[in-house]
């Protein structure tokens, strides 16, 4: 990719180091933030409700349905601030929020949970970039960028 990508300036921004390529921006999508929070959602009614029937409460449907307006508040709450988290793929490595960072050749593995993409490294760190749509995609493009650096490197 040799197009020039246009960022928004964070709070946290990590500079590029010199011959540092930005490759791609990996953001939350709106969309799947919200069905990621509809089946947290559907999973905490239905096992609010199992447990409360499970105990002979009489409000188990009541439980339920507070359980979904319990994950659907969480939700509203938190949605600005995940929005605003980016990771940035460069030719080197994976930069994160909060200044992470992680080099592409310290990766061990990059795989796809749900929606979301974990990220362990050499040392054992593990990272979670949440609510990625086509998360399967993002996930070829660090280990493409991973493969093209070993390669650069002769690891």
């Amino acid at each position: 990719m040799n197009e020039q990508i246009e960022t928004r300036p964070d709070t946290d921004d990590i500079p590029l180091e010199p011959g540092e390529k930005l490759l791609r921006e990996i953001r939350s999508d709106k969309g799947r933030y919200w069905r990621d929070h509809g089946v947290l959602g559907v999973l905490g009614m239905v096992g609010a409700g199992v447990v409360l029937w499970a105990i002979g409460s009489p409000y188990a449907a009541i439980g339920a349905l507070g359980a979904v307006l319990a994950l659907a508040v969480r939700g509203a709450w938190l949605y600005t601030e995940q929005m605003k988290f980016r990771w940035r793929l460069t030719n080197m490595r994976l930069i994160g929020p909060g200044g992470r960072s992680v080099y592409l050749l310290e990766l061990d593995k990059v795989r796809r949970l749900m929606g979301d993409i974990q990220v362990i490294t050499k040392a054992g760190d593990k990272y979670l970039i949440k609510h990625i749509d086509r998360a399967d995609q993002v996930v070829a493009d660090i280990e493409a960028a991973r493969l093209k650096r070993s390669k650069r490197k002769g690891v």
